[in-house]
């Protein structure tokens, strides 16, 4: 197979990286790479910047990151092993500048205001769409500092019953899709942040299939889903917001401190 069959003009900072690379990082439904670097085209990374990469799976969004950008990179994720995540790093050579961390995105073991840039790369839906989490992951970048999310969305939301043309692909699990529109609201009414910019990738169903039919062509449910789809409803989106200066942000609750004082149970 010819070495250039992920290059695409869409994505010329990924189009340098071997495709036998990208495959082999594989950690979910979509080309990291690619998101990553739609997503970076509106973020404001500069060298030496300290970044968490939440939800990074194998890492390769990481790579990314330290290569082009020249920022120091906390890649972390709960799902994929960080010992496998390490030795990748090192044969990338970013051994030295992205850190592999073992956690839950909700149980964070960064000091607050630690980082410059917060990026999530097709997962924060899975976790993100909390009310409060926002608040809670707010504390871990500087105050002006950006949080940028990018991966599978939808490009108008699904009020109602699912279309018939994607019963057979969704499961109840997708409810945490949403569209750009809908981040938008939803990280607005926090007052947490405010979002410089929330939209849908140009094409991206197509991107999509493209990398369905690259790394899993025989999941036909899901490519005929797209298909049929056409860009209706599913896409790729973005969003990109600031850590408002002057908020104060809630404490997390991890325990609330009680002091017993022995009562009647029964009125004498």
């Amino acid at each position: 197979m010819s070495t250039d069959y992920l290059a695409s003009p869409r994505f010329p900072r990924t189009s340098r990286y071997h495709p036998e690379w990208i495959r082999s990082s594989v950690s979910g439904g979509a080309n990291s790479l690619w998101l990553t670097e739609w997503l970076t085209e509106a973020m404001d990374l500069r060298p030496e910047m300290r970044v968490l990469d939440l939800g990074c799976g194998r890492g390769a969004s990481s790579v990314f990151l330290s290569r082009e950008f020249g920022v120091q990179v906390w890649a972390t994720d709960l799902w994929f092993s960080a010992d496998e995540r390490l030795q990748r790093l090192h044969d990338a050579g970013v051994g030295d500048s992205v850190f592999p961390i073992h956690a839950d995105a909700r149980a964070l073991p960064f000091a607050a205001d630690f980082f410059d840039a917060i990026v999530s790369i097709d997962s924060y839906f899975y976790y993100g769409t909390d009310d409060l989490y926002l608040n809670y992951l707010a504390r871990f970048v500087k105050p002006e500092g950006q949080i940028g999310i990018a991966g599978a969305g939808l490009a108008q939301e699904i009020d109602g019953p699912v279309p018939e043309h994607l019963q057979e692909w969704w499961e109840p699990s997708l409810a945490c899709l949403h569209s750009a529109e809908w981040w938008q609201r939803h990280w607005e009414r926090s007052t947490i942040a405010h979002v410089e910019l929330a939209d849908a990738m140009t094409d991206g169903w197509k991107h999509w299939l493209e990398w369905q039919h690259t790394v899993a062509p025989d999941n036909s449910v899901e490519i005929d889903a797209l298909t049929a789809d056409s860009g209706r409803y599913l896409g790729y989106v973005r969003a990109i917001a600031r850590r408002r200066p002057g908020v104060s942000l809630d404490e997390p609750i991890s325990s609330i401190p009680v002091a017993y004082t022995k009562q009647s149970l029964y009125r004498v």
